[in-house]
C-alpha cells in the first residue's frame, strides 16, 4: 500500500511539473535557435531586434525573415502532430498508432507529387493561379481528397469502426504508393529532385504570409483535440462502457479523424513528410505522465513543438552551411525508438 501510495504521489506530481517544466523548456529552446545559425546572435541582441530598437539590419533581417518564421513553424507543427498522434493511440488503443495509418501523409504526397510532376501540363492553370503556393495547397487538397475517400469506405450505416478505418487506410495507401511510383516514373530529372527533397521534409523558405493559413488550421485542431480530453479517457475503458457514460463513440472517432486529417494535412502541405513526431513524442509522455489525457494532451503539444524545434535546430546547424532534410532527422530517432518499442512488447507477450 505504501509504495502504491509513493507511485501515486510521484505521478501526481510528475503531472503538476510536466506541463510548466515543458512550457519552460519550449521557450529556452525557442532563443537557443534564435541564436543559433550561420551567424550567432546574443540573446540581448534578439531581444532588441524584437523590440525593434536595434541597428543591425543584416541581424534583423535575419530573426525576423529566416529563423522566426521557421521556429514558429516547427514548433506549431510538431505540437499538431503529436496531437494528433496522442489522439491517434487513443482512438487505436495502440501506443504504436500513427497519424499515417489513415493515409494522410499519403494523401498529401500524392497531392504534392501530382503538383510537381504535371504543374506544366495537366494541372498548369493550376499552378499558374497559385504561384509559389501550388505544392502546398495541391498536397493539402491531396490530403483531404484521399481522407474523404478513405471516411467514406469506413462509414457504413452510421457506423464508423476502427477495424474498417484501418483496413481502408491500409488499401488506400496502397494504391496511393503505385500512383506517386507512376508519377515519379514519367518526372524529369528536376521534378525528381524536387518531389525527393519535398518527401524529406524541411521548413526552409517559409514566410509568415505563406505559414498563416496553416498555423491556424492547426491551431484550431490542437484546440479542437484538446476538448476532447475527457471522452478519450472515457472511451479507452472500451466502446461499450464508454457509451454507458453517454459518450456519442462513433461521433468521437469521427471528430478524432476529421482533427487528424484536417491538421496533418496542413502540416504537411507546408514541410513536407515529416515522420515519428506523431508516434515517438505522446509515446514518451504516456509512459512518464500516464493515460490521462487531460494531461498527457497538453503535454504532447508542448513535447512535439520542443522534438520538432530541437530536430530542426540540428537540422540547419551541424553541416554549416549546408542543411539537413528534417525528415531524415526524425525518422533516424524514430525507427530505433519504434523497434525498441516493438522489442519490449515482444518481451511484455512473453
Amino acid at each position: 500500500m505504501l509504495a502504491l501510495g509513493s507511485t501515486l504521489i510521484t505521478q501526481q506530481q510528475q503531472r503538476r511539473f510536466a506541463i510548466p517544466a515543458l512550457f519552460i523548456a519550449c521557450i529556452v529552446m525557442f532563443f537557443i535557435a534564435l541564436s543559433k545559425g550561420g551567424v550567432t546572435i546574443s540573446i540581448s541582441e534578439i531581444i532588441a531586434i524584437i523590440n525593434q530598437t536595434a541597428e543591425d539590419q543584416l541581424k534583423h533581417a535575419i530573426i525576423w525573415q529566416i529563423r522566426l518564421p521557421r521556429i514558429v513553424l516547427a514548433m506549431i507543427v510538431g505540437a499538431g502532430l503529436a496531437a494528433c498522434g496522442a489522439a491517434m493511440q487513443a482512438i487505436f488503443r495502440n501506443p504504436l498508432a500513427d497519424p499515417g495509418l489513415i493515409g494522410v501523409s499519403s494523401g498529401a504526397a500524392l497531392g504534392a507529387v501530382a503538383t510537381i510532376v504535371l504543374g506544366t501540363s495537366i494541372f498548369a492553370n493550376f499552378s499558374d493561379s497559385f504561384g509559389i503556393y501550388a505544392v502546398p495547397v495541391g498536397a493539402f487538397l491531396g490530403c483531404i481528397g484521399v481522407c474523404v475517400f478513405i471516411y467514406r469506405l469506413s462509414a457504413h450505416s452510421g457506423q464508423f469502426t476502427i477495424i474498417s478505418l484501418l483496413l481502408a487506410g491500409i488499401a488506400v495507401n496502397a494504391i496511393v504508393g503505385s500512383l506517386i511510383g507512376v508519377l515519379t516514373l514519367i518526372s524529369n530529372d528536376q521534378q525528381l529532385r524536387d518531389l525527393t527533397f519535398w518527401s524529406m521534409g524541411s521548413l526552409a523558405g517559409n514566410h509568415f504570409t505563406m505559414m498563416t493559413p496553416t498555423l491556424c488550421i492547426i491551431i484550431a485542431c490542437c484546440i479542437g483535440l484538446l476538448r476532447l480530453a475527457k471522452p478519450l479517457n472515457l472511451y479507452l475503458l472500451g466502446e461499450a462502457q464508454a457509451k454507458h457514460l453517454g459518450i456519442n463513440v462513433t461521433k468521437l472517432k469521427k471528430q478524432v479523424f476529421i482533427y487528424t486529417a484536417l491538421c496533418t494535412g496542413a502540416a504537411v502541405a507546408i514541410t513536407g513528410i515529416i515522420g515519428f513526431v506523431g508516434f515517438i513524442v505522446p509515446h514518451i509522455v504516456r509512459l512518464i505522465l500516464g493515460p490521462d489525457h487531460r494531461y498527457l494532451m497538453p503535454a504532447s503539444i508542448l513535447g512535439g513543438a520542443l522534438m520538432l524545434g530541437l530536430a530542426d535546430l540540428f537540422a540547419r546547424t551541424v553541416i554549416l552551411p549546408a542543411e539537413v532534410p528534417i525528415g531524415l532527422i526524425t525518422s533516424a530517432i524514430g525507427g530505433p525508438f519504434f523497434l525498441i518499442m516493438l522489442l519490449k512488447t515482444y518481451q511484455q507477450r512473453g
